[in-house]
């Protein structure tokens, strides 16, 4: 098991870092790169693992993928040539995967098994089956509960209109994805809106969709069109830096063209109800997705409540990292209606809790989300990821306000969604120092 040690006491933040790719956006552009026919190219790709494992089961289904740095290239002859693979389907860590792969192969010509790694095997995917079954999908379980590993045998799929019980981007994209290759039209209610990253890339790659507030509906038989895809800098990474800036000694830090599609900010929103310094600066807009560069300056900071549910799934990803600054805010803050986070890589909610408690802080852990009591002061200490990059994270940002080294276990995971995380973090810490 890898282990970093980490001190950075005292230590200002300062500088500038490009951030990788938008894993969300990545994911998608490989997806649909291999759905369509022809030639589709990507740039600036996230080149973490969960995104590598999403390209090596699309090579295993016959799609030839190229990838030279951030740079990548999919040739494919569309989903009805692909091949029954001759291996289960590995998602490693990535539930963003095995979810939106369920839908795409449900409808398709091929019989394919998709596994997990350890913690993914016990994430729940009946979110996923259960309306999946209503459409005609044939998926079998080894065991009682819809977990993985699942074997999917496509079919001909029948359309169906559906409101998911829970809010969530990973549904409802495996539902358009189904309808895709369904005699009809699909359509999905949505509780509150989610991450729309499926809904602008479907329409970069020329398919048809309509949306209606919360409603999104596809019409099933389309073949699409190849295209290029910019992939900007994703903000679930740009979170840790946004943090380690405002709760930094001292210091200014820019992060460049930082994804900020209006279904990811909701940081920004948290951030700025607390009082932390975030500019924007330099926007634009690439394959309908906006970004742009931020300026984070360190500050002070005061507690807040965080429990709209249209707000979640705006920041479900980043409430790990929220909970550590919320540690150095005046005053308490409080997260409710954040369930979700149990059933995330690890259970987010009691990991947070009982790692930043054991370092000083003074967090009480509720069913549905956890109440910071703050400013406290953390010592050094010990943070075990438990396999879960962004709690791995959030202990290394942690050792900027630690008043001593922090030991960091089972840091490999993190290259997940960010392989350069160590290097950025030296690189804005040692500058102020030179």
């Amino acid at each position: 098991m890898e282990t970093k040690t980490i001190h950075l006491q005292d230590v200002k933040v300062d500088g500038e870092i490009v951030i990788p790719g938008d894993k969300s956006i990545s994911h998608r552009a490989i997806m649909l790169g291999s759905i369509v026919t022809g030639k589709t190219t990507a740039e600036n790709f996230l080149t973490g693992e969960d995104c590598l494992n999403t390209a090596q089961i699309f090579r295993e289904l016959g799609v030839k993928i190229e990838i030279a740095g951030t740079d990548v290239i999919i040739e494919s002859e569309g989903i009805q040539k692909w091949q029954s693979p001759k291996v289960p389907l590995d998602c490693g860590n990535s539930g963003t995967t095995a979810r939106l792969l369920l839908g795409i192969l449900a409808g398709s010509p091929i019989t394919a098994t998709i596994i997990g790694d350890q913690y993914l095997s016990k994430r729940p995917m009946d979110r996923v089956v259960l309306p999946l079954h209503n459409m005609g999908a044939h998926i079998m379980s080894e065991r009682e509960e819809l977990v993985l590993p699942l074997t999917v045998q496509g079919r001909a799929l029948r359309p169906i209109e559906y409101t998911p019980p829970v809010a969530s981007a990973q549904v409802k994209s495996a539902i358009l994805f189904a309808g895709l290759q369904a005699s009809g039209t699909t359509v999905v209610h949505e509780l509150s809106k989610t991450r729309d990253h499926t809904e602008r890339m479907l329409e970069q790659f020329n398919f048809q969709i309509e949306e209606r507030d919360l409603t999104v509906s596809i019409k099933g038989g389309q073949r699409g069109e190849a295209t290029h895809v910019v992939v900007p800098g994703d903000i679930s990474s740009a979170a840790f830096f946004i943090v380690a800036a405002l709760i930094a000694k001292a210091g200014t830090m820019t992060l460049k063209k930082v994804g900020l599609n209006e279904t990811r900010t909701g940081i920004l929103d948290v951030v700025e109800a607390m009082g932390g310094r975030v500019e924007i600066i330099n926007r634009s807009t690439s394959v309908g997705e906006p970004y742009g560069d931020l300026i984070i300056t360190a500050s002070q900071l005061m507690g807040t409540t965080i429990e709209d549910e249209a707000l979640m799934p705006r920041l479900i990803d980043e409430l790990p990292i929220i909970a550590l600054l919320a540690t150095q805010a005046s005053g308490k803050t409080i997260i409710r209606n954040a369930s979700e986070l149990r059933v995330k890589e690890t259970d987010r909610i009691t990991a947070v809790a009982s790692q930043l408690n054991a370092l000083g802080a003074n967090i009480e852990e509720l069913e549905d989300g956890m109440i910071i009591h703050g400013p406290t002061s953390l010592r050094g200490g010990v943070i075990d990821s438990y396999g879960d990059h962004r709690i791995g994270m959030m202990g290394a940002i942690a050792a900027l306000v630690a008043d001593g080294p922090i030991e960091v276990k089972d840091t490999a995971c993190i290259a997940i969604s960010y392989p350069q995380f160590f290097k950025h973090l030296d690189k804005v810490t040692q500058s102020s120092l030179q």
